[in-house]
């Protein structure tokens, strides 16, 4: 599997590029700015791509996926629950400080039970609801790597102050989808460093049980 994590925008969201090094087809998960950059390492690995997926849907995640799109065709995917979200994209601009994006347009939502696919390679989309009611992850099993957006970060959890969270939703999809997967599991949370979940299991303050 190919893998590249790009801290991308002024709050350094982590766009990853995921591709089969055999097809070299690929998806790109939150390309939230730095779409030049993003383009140059898909030129670089010779990818094809052909599904952008979105996490959850603020700016800093979502705001470059309409120029990703017109430069490589390929269909954005979010969850339904947070398309309320991309109607907020210029109190969300001013909230963080970035420029507004302009109107994103969503091809298709995914779900729970959901897979999605680049040549050989497949995710499980998770429904995570907390950081916003629309959050997902991906898990992809073969590779035991989690894609975490906002849910969880190397020792600590996504906020759950911002329009849509909840911190008791934030805690099931935490304790009854996310630390299910194997604590082997290479977590890339939304933002900073790389974990795992039995890592997080064990020293995380706000999963460790007491």
């Amino acid at each position: 599997m190919i893998h590249e994590i790009l801290p991308v925008g002024p709050l350094r969201c982590n766009c990853s590029i995921i591709g089969d090094e055999t097809t070299r087809e690929a998806m790109v998960i939150d390309p939230g700015d730095q779409i030049e950059d993003i383009l140059a390492l898909i030129r670089k690995h010779n990818l094809l791509v052909k599904q952008i997926v979105i996490t959850h849907a603020h700016i800093d995640h979502v705001g470059g996926a309409m120029k990703l799109r017109a430069s490589t065709g390929a269909p954005i995917l979010l969850n339904q629950n947070d398309y309320g979200l991309l109607k907020m994209m210029d109190a969300q601009a001013a909230w963080v400080g970035m420029a507004a994006p302009g109107a994103v347009e969503i091809d298709r939502s995914v779900n729970s039970g959901d897979t999605i696919a680049a040549g050989s390679l497949s995710a499980n989309v998770l429904h995570t609801p907390g950081h916003t009611e629309g959050s997902i992850c991906l898990y992809f099993p073969a590779d035991k790597t989690l894609i975490a957006g906002d849910t969880l970060f190397a020792g600590s959890i996504g906020r759950t102050d911002f329009p849509g969270g909840s911190m008791q939703k934030m805690m099931q999809s935490l304790h009854g989808t996310v630390l299910a997967l194997p604590d082997e599991t290479v977590v890339v949370p939304g933002h900073g460093p790389l974990t795992s979940i039995g890592e997080e299991r064990e020293s995380n303050p706000f999963l460790v049980k007491r």
